[in-house]
């Protein structure tokens, strides 16, 4: 039996670097002020449809949809702001005192497409949601922590690219500029660009199957059709992540592929050389009127998601090693059975101390017992035989430098937290 295509087994060895990666990503949340919230694996499919679009790859192609014993369409989450919105409306979190209200989640998604180098039908994304501020200032803030959480892992071969997609004046005066741009020669787009053209002719930029076509170059930017206002809050936006020092670029074809995406809308890349051809790690933006989408009163929002296995994917094109401790403290090796015997409870007490410990299973002789130790890449081995039981000792040896003492056994405990110290 195999496993499903376009998923993986996390085995051990790996699965330290995600917990390392998980762990920074909720240090940086409780830096930031962003609470976990964590949502249902499935939702109703009909949450997809009204907040991603109907327009969208996602819901047209990748969703999995099912439908239960009790005749209702459930779909297992593409993506991380629909559910999020939902718990935030449903909960009324609207009306907490604490405002903005900032979340974060982290888990699996599921979206059918095609398997390749970080991309898979099952993968987990860690993103972000502040909902309740209008204030550009909180745009920057999102993007400083998706920034942060790259650089502190190590990466530095990243760009920032942002762009406006403005008010809802401003979107109907770029929709009807691509419209007029793309009709004429409509037909030699692919079936989806054919489909969007009346429906949402700006995810048509987003399109990958002609994004090489000469139109594409040419197509009317969002950039000129900005109001006042959207081009002043996109103003602000890029000052202030001038101010905290974030190096950005503006890219007027930047759309995401998202239909509740409004004003500020952004991607970070990796740049690392043999990264592969889909370079984006981090998408986001605001979302001013999802929240009124899905039910509830107008409150303004924007997040980012992240992929975990793309970004372990620029850790290893960038040749960064991880900091993870894959030690333990202490291998207790014992000779003979009442030694052996012993260290059962030993080792139990080596736990409850708050040590990482381990000891033989497999009845060993001692030069294999010791071997398994540095295969565990233990820091000390205290080595525990018949006549030392006798006489109440143990051996301990550091691993590092060779160096060993006795000690007397009922006080084990107490004089290894010294020596650990």
């Amino acid at each position: 039996m195999n496993i499903p295509r376009g998923t993986q087994d996390i085995l051990p060895g790996q699965t330290e670097k995600w917990q390392l990666i998980e762990a920074k990503a909720r240090e940086l949340c409780e830096r930031y002020q962003y609470r976990e919230l964590r949502t249902p694996i499935f939702e109703h499919t009909d949450l997809f449809k009204r907040s991603v679009g109907d327009t969208t790859d996602i819901v047209q192609k990748e969703m999995y949809t099912f439908t239960d014993r009790g005749d209702r369409s459930l779909t297992l989450r593409p993506e991380g702001t629909a559910a999020a919105v939902r718990s935030f409306v449903e909960n009324k979190m609207f009306g907490s005192p604490n405002q903005p209200v900032k979340l974060y989640y982290m888990g699996p998604m599921f979206r059918y497409e095609r398997p390749q180098a970080g991309r898979f039908r099952q993968f987990v994304q860690f993103g972000v949601e502040a909902m309740g501020s209008a204030d550009p200032a909180i745009d920057a803030e999102v993007i400083s922590l998706a920034m942060s959480l790259y650089k502190e892992l190590g990466l530095k071969k990243l760009k920032l690219v942002v762009n406006s997609l403005g008010d809802k004046e401003s979107r109907m005066a770029h929709r009807e500029a691509l419209v007029k741009h793309f009709q004429p020669r409509i037909g030699e787009f692919c079936s989806d660009c054919q489909n969007r053209l009346e429906k949402n002719p700006m995810r048509i930029l987003d399109c990958k199957a002609d994004r090489d076509h000469e139109l594409m170059k040419s197509a009317p930017s969002i950039i000129e059709y900005l109001t006042d206002d959207s081009a002043q809050y996109f103003s602000k936006v890029t000052k202030y992540l001038t101010d905290l020092g974030i190096e950005f670029e503006v890219d007027a074809n930047l759309v995401r592929g998202l239909d509740y995406y409004n004003h500020t809308a952004f991607e970070i890349m990796s740049d690392a050389e043999g990264f592969g051809a889909i370079t984006t790690l981090c998408g986001g933006g605001r979302y001013n009127g999802l929240v009124e989408e899905i039910g509830g009163p107008e409150t303004p929002g924007i997040g980012f998601a992240l992929s975990i296995e793309r970004l372990l994917s620029a850790l290893e094109a960038e040749n960064v090693e991880l900091p993870v401790n894959e030690g333990i403290d202490c291998y207790l090796v014992s000779l003979g059975d009442e030694a052996k015997d012993y260290t059962v409870g030993l080792l139990h007490n080596l736990r409850m101390a708050g040590f990482s410990a381990e000891r033989d299973y497999q009845d060993r002789k001692i030069k294999a017992q010791f071997k398994a130790a540095d295969r565990m890449n233990a820091r000390y081995v205290a080595v525990l035989g018949e006549d030392e039981l006798k006489e109440k000792k143990i051996n301990l040896k550091s691993m590092a430098d060779g160096e060993q003492i006795e000690l007397p056994l009922e006080s084990f405990i107490e004089k290894f937290k010294e020596i650990c110290k």
